[in-house]
C-alpha cells in the first residue's frame, strides 16, 4: 500500500466487526460508499449516504474502534439527522456553523448514550450525554435546548461528522450531483430493511432502536401529514400563542401622552392532547395515538415543555407534560365521555392554546365551543344501522361538531 492513502482493508474490517456486533444495522453499513478526503478529521457522512473517511485517522485507531465509528456514522444517517436538524434550524432560527456544530453534539448524544458496549468499543473522544452533564435516553431536539458552547464543549471544537450529521453542505462532500449517492428512494428502502430487521427480532437492538423502528416500520399515509398540518395550522391562527405585555410599550403610546399602552407578543403556543382511553379504544390505536403525541411535540417546533397529556374516558385523568411517549401512563377502559376531558384541559394553570384529541369519537362531545382551537383525530370505525340507545352495540354517536378539525386517522387523504 502506498504511504499516506486509504487503509481500505483496515478500513473494512472494522465495518464486518461492526456489523458482527450489530447486525441489525449490517444493510446500512454495507450500503456507505468510501470516499478518501484529508479534509475530515475522522469519518463523517454526507445526506446522500457516501462516508468520507480519513487515511491518517485509519492507520492510528484500533480495529475495535473504528468499528464503533461506523457505528455511529450510520446512525446519524439512519435517525435522519440531517433533516431535523434542518427542520430545528427554521424553526428555531438557529443559524451559521456554531450553531450547526451544537447540532452535530446534540446528535451525537442521541446516539452515544446506549451505542457502545457488547462487542463494540467505545472510540476514543467519543463523548457521552454524562460527559456534558445531560440525561442520557432523549432526542437530539431534547438535548440542543439544554447546553450551550463553553467550557463543557471546548474539546470538541474538532468534531465534524458531515452534512448527514448537521444538514450542513461541506465544501469537501461531493454535493447531490456527485457520484455514488443514494437516491430518496434508496435511502427509505435502506431504513425499512433495517426496520425490518430490529423489528423482527425485539430485544435484539438497545430501546432507543426499537422506538426508532417501531416509527419506521410504518408505512406513509396521507393522514399524518394532514393531523400535523392541521395542528400546525392551529397553533399559528390568529390568537394561539398571542398575549399582551407591558415589557414593551406599543408606539400607538405615543399618540396617547400620559398612557403606557401593551403591545401584543407572539408566544410559542400551548397544547394539551386529550387521549380517549375508553374500552372501545384497542392497544394499538393507543400505541398509535403515543406516537402521534410525538409528532405534534414536532409541530410546534419540538418543544416539549408546551405539550401536556391526560388520558380521558368517563373521567378525565391527571395532566402530565410531555417528556417521552412511553413514560405517558394512560389510564381508563371504561365508558367514553370527553367533555370531562375538555373540562379538566382548560382548568390547568396554563390555558391551551389547541386542544388534540385522539378518539374513536364514541363520546358525548362539549356543547358549545371551548375557548381555544381544536383538532380531532379520528379513529377509523364502521358505520352501522343508526341506533339512539348508547348501550346498543350498534349505537352511532353524535359526528365531532363542526368547531372541530377532524382528521380520520388510519384513512387515505380525506378528513376535513
Amino acid at each position: 500500500m502506498t504511504p499516506g492513502t486509504l487503509d481500505r482493508d483496515r478500513l473494512f474490517a472494522a465495518r464486518l466487526h461492526a456489523a458482527r456486533a450489530r447486525p441489525y444495522l449490517a444493510t446500512a453499513l454495507f450500503a456507505l460508499h468510501v470516499v478518501e478526503s484529508r479534509r475530515v478529521p475522522t469519518m463523517a457522512v454526507d445526506r446522500y449516504w457516501r462516508c468520507y473517511v480519513s487515511p491518517a485517522f485509519v492507520d492510528r485507531t484500533p480495529e475495535e474502534e473504528l468499528a464503533g465509528v461506523w457505528v455511529h456514522e450510520v446512525s446519524h444517517l439512519l435517525r435522519d439527522h440531517h433533516g431535523r436538524s434542518d427542520r430545528v434550524a427554521r424553526e428555531r432560527g438557529l443559524h451559521g456553523p456554531g450553531e450547526r456544530l451544537r447540532m452535530n453534539i446534540a446528535a451525537d448524544c442521541e446516539i452515544n448514550d446506549d451505542a457502545f458496549g457488547e462487542g463494540l468499543v467505545r472510540p476514543e473522544g467519543a463523548f457521552v450525554p454524562e460527559d456534558l452533564r445531560l440525561p442520557d435516553g432523549q432526542l437530539m431536539e431534547d438535548y440542543l435546548r439544554q447546553f450551550r458552547l463553553g467550557p463543557l464543549t471546548e474539546g470538541l471544537a474538532w468534531l465534524d461528522c458531515g452534512s448527514g450529521a448537521d444538514g450542513l453542505e461541506r465544501d469537501w462532500e461531493l454535493g447531490p450531483d456527485g457520484a455514488h449517492g443514494l437516491t430518496p428512494q434508496e435511502r427509505d428502502a435502506v431504513r425499512f430493511r433495517v426496520a425490518q430487521g430490529i423489528t423482527g427480532r425485539p430485544g435484539s437492538a438497545p430501546q432507543g432502536w426499537e422506538r426508532w423502528a417501531e416509527e419506521a416500520f410504518q408505512a406513509p399515509q396521507p393522514w399524518r401529514e394532514l393531523l400535523g398540518a392541521a395542528i400546525r395550522t392551529a397553533t399559528s391562527g390568529s390568537g394561539a400563542g398571542q398575549d399582551y405585555t407591558y415589557g414593551r410599550p406599543s408606539r400607538r403610546s405615543a399618540g396617547v401622552p400620559g398612557v403606557v399602552l401593551p403591545i401584543l407578543r407572539r408566544r410559542p403556543p400551548r397544547v394539551t392532547v386529550v387521549i380517549d382511553t375508553s374500552g372501545s379504544v384497542n392497544d394499538a390505536e393507543l400505541g398509535s395515538a403515543l406516537r402521534e403525541v410525538a409528532a405534534i411535540s414536532r409541530a410546534v417546533g419540538g418543544r416539549r415543555d408546551l405539550v401536556s397529556v391526560l388520558s380521558c374516558d368517563a373521567s378525565a385523568g391527571v395532566v402530565h407534560p410531555l417528556c417521552r411517549a412511553e413514560g405517558i401512563p394512560l389510564v381508563g377502559g371504561g365508558g367514553t365521555d370527553l367533555r370531562a376531558g375538555f373540562a379538566r384541559a382548560l382548568r390547568t394553570g396554563q390555558r391551551p392554546d389547541v386542544i388534540v384529541v385522539l378518539t374513536d369519537g364514541q363520546t358525548p362531545w362539549p356543547s358549545s365551543r371551548p375557548p381555544c382551537r381544536t383538532v380531532v383525530g379520528l379513529f377509523p370505525r364502521p358505520r352501522p344501522a343508526s341506533s339512539c340507545d348508547e348501550d346498543d352495540p350498534d349505537y352511532v354517536p353524535d359526528s365531532p361538531p363542526d368547531w372541530a378539525r377532524v382528521v380520520e386517522i388510519g384513512s387515505g387523504p380525506g378528513g376535513r
